[in-house]
């Protein structure tokens, strides 16, 4: 079966992925070949999953998200709330490397 070819990159991938999520935990994930990007809160798995193909030029085997809730906060005695903020699971094929510190 031959295979598609890879979907060219469009300005709609780019407002798709917003920026990886580097944390402690999301490096460990790293050693299990998965990859945690701050996404649009409207982007669906599907879109995800294509966003990063095209951008990333890799073959994506899974996409789990995670909403997190704004935290309330205060700053000088005022209260304030934090922006609700949607991330991105990836699992890449095996073979496949993401390297977030570089650009696209």
């Amino acid at each position: 079966m031959a295979r598609k070819p890879q979907a060219a990159p469009d300005a709609r991938h780019y407002d798709i992925v917003l920026a990886p999520h580097i944390t402690e935990k999301s490096t460990m994930l790293s050693e299990a070949n998965a990859v945690v990007f701050k996404v649009a809160p409207t982007a669906s798995k599907p879109e995800i999953k294509a966003a990063i193909e095209a951008l990333f030029n890799v073959k994506v085997v899974g996409v789990n998200t995670i909403v997190t809730k704004g935290k309330t906060k205060r700053w000088k005695g005022k209260p304030y709330q934090r922006s609700d903020m949607k991330k991105a699971i990836v699992t890449l094929a095996a073979g496949q490397t993401i390297d977030v510190t570089s650009g696209i």
